[in-house]
């Protein structure tokens, strides 16, 4: 897979600079979020990913809380990732 490359374009359509701490990687994989103490569960789709982070593709965004678990497939173990930014229907987040 091709490494996403130094620049980036926001909401409004400006290019700016990439500014992660570790390069992520274009993935296609199936993940289950899950929080409120595993009650509550989404399945999503990994479309980046990297040691840190992920870009997370849902249905919508809004229900979710700003901390929870993550099983992406393949993995073994849950992660917990914290929400660093949101739009209608994808989530980017770090990993702890």
């Amino acid at each position: 897979m091709n490494p996403i490359t130094e620049k980036s374009i926001g909401i409004d359509g400006q290019v700016f600079s990439e500014r992660r701490a570790t390069l992520r990687r274009r993935v296609l994989k199936g993940a289950t979020l899950t929080f409120n103490r595993g009650f509550s569960a989404f399945e999503c789709v990994v479309r980046n990913q990297s040691t840190d982070g992920a870009l997370l593709s849902l249905a919508e965004t809004f229900s979710l809380p700003t901390q929870f678990d993550v099983l992406i497939s393949g993995n073994d173990t849950f992660r917990r990732a914290h929400v660093r930014w949101r739009s209608m229907a994808a989530l980017g987040v770090e990993f702890e």
